[in-house]
């Protein structure tokens, strides 16, 4: 597919009516969203035929195999998209909070919700070809580092190539994690987020 077509199809996602920023929901738009799949596939061959988790999948606009996300508003949204898209057969949904990996280790008080993620993190351990998402930044109260858990397990999902979003400023630090957990690290594009 070209990637204006790619762009144009992604205009059919329905959006958010209400964010919750709790979650750091801001909907990737279709121009980011394309040129990211579009580069995964044109210039790496990491998108056809190959299993895809999208992780933190929001309203469903990188989603192409499996999504994963908190929020069930979000959840009922990427699966209308998915329906509206007729992509049902080759897609499903997951209800994960991806996070609890931070809570674990400060001994949250419902631990079997932990287990719960942990377990669907090891069961899913290295299954996904690819893994794509564009992470809440950690920029709310209370989610500080939240991008590099869901970082950190994209790579435990992921037997391929993880494409993520960052913000610029964190670059260094991500280069240094990368390096610490012996993954490369590749920017293979700059794009201004609305």
């Amino acid at each position: 597919m070209k990637l204006k077509q790619l762009e144009s199809y992604l205009q059919e996602v329905n959006k958010f009516d209400q964010p919750k920023i709790e979650f750091e929901q801001y909907p990737t738009t279709p121009h980011l969203a394309s040129r990211v799949i579009y580069t995964a596939e044109s210039q790496y061959n990491d998108i056809e035929g190959k299993l895809v988790a999208d992780l933190g999948c929001g309203c469903g606009m990188l989603t192409f195999a499996v999504g994963f996300d908190i929020d069930e508003d979000a959840i009922k949204i990427s699966q209308e998209n998915l329906e509206n898209m007729e992509l049902t057969e080759r897609s499903d949904i997951v209800m994960a909070n991806l996070s609890e990996k931070i809570k674990v280790s400060k001994k949250v008080p419902n631990p079997k919700d932990c287990q719960i993620n942990s377990s669907l993190i090891n069961r899913s351990r290295k299954k996904f070809d690819t893994v794509v998402m564009n992470p809440p930044f950690g920029t709310k109260p209370g989610n500080k580092g939240i991008d590099m858990v869901f970082l950190e397990t994209g790579i435990e999902l992921s037997k391929g190539a993880v494409y993520s979003f960052h913000k610029s400023s964190t670059r260094n630090y991500i280069s240094k994690c990368a390096e610490k957990w012996n993954y490369s690290f590749e920017v293979i594009a700059q794009l201004k987020v609305p």
